[in-house]
């Protein structure tokens, strides 16, 4: 008699998740609202002597999710199909690596904010905004194949997840015009980076998360 298919049960992965949802909430508390890619360079100057603190708490919040998400996608992947799994986790590397680069610019940036000069704080800050508009591509990466079988409903993946994958994937699309932005919500490290997509991408994760640690079942 063939043995029924037992839920995955993995509290690692619950556990993962809920840290890496909690932890990036307390990242962009402590920083605050981020500076505007319109800021001058006298202005940037003040916004990091002002939120010096912010930044250094947001970076080691940052700092202390990796491992968590490290361990939430890896445990991810063992719920997911070749070559879906592979595809996934590219997108998800890339999107470990590019937030540990924009976190150590904003970080060298605060670190001496006192003796900052203003047009350094400006070209630097313009490289570092960009992680927004370029990390979608790592991030519609990592959502594409598990929204994708979801919505067919495959590898046992719920298909409100597939939705909700659906709807930030648009969003995310729609976010790439902010590498032609230039002011207000659709500026490079604007809001719609920052704390529509940022918000919609992290829901998701947190929530294919949650559903791997209680429903899912790894594909040997």
């Amino acid at each position: 008699m063939r043995e029924p298919e037992t839920p995955m049960g993995s509290r690692a992965l619950v556990g993962a998740g809920i840290a890496v949802g909690v932890l990036n909430v307390v990242a962009a508390i402590a920083q605050g609202t981020a500076p505007h890619a319109t800021d001058t360079g006298p202005q940037l100057v003040a916004w990091f002597r002002e939120h010096g603190d912010g930044v250094r708490w947001a970076v080691w919040a940052l700092t202390v999710n990796l491992p968590a998400v490290a361990l939430m996608f890896a445990l991810q992947c063992r719920l997911l199909p070749a070559p879906y799994r592979e595809v996934f986790l590219i997108g998800a590397v890339t999107v470990l690596v590019t937030t540990g680069v924009q976190a150590w610019t904003f970080a060298g940036l605060a670190l001496h904010a006192d003796h900052l000069e203003p047009a350094t704080a400006r070209t630097v800050l313009d490289v570092a905004i960009f992680y927004g508009p370029v990390l979608t591509g790592a991030t519609v990466t990592m959502m594409a194949p598990v929204t994708l079988l979801a919505l067919r409903g495959e590898a046992d993946l719920p298909r409100w997840l597939g939705v909700f994958g659906a709807v930030a994937l648009v969003e995310q699309s729609i976010e790439t015009i902010t590498i032609f932005g230039s002011s207000g919500f659709t500026e490079p490290g604007g809001a719609m980076n920052m704390q529509l997509g940022a918000a919609l991408v992290v829901g998701w994760m947190v929530a294919f998360a949650v559903w791997g640690g209680l429903r899912g079942r790894p594909i040997q």
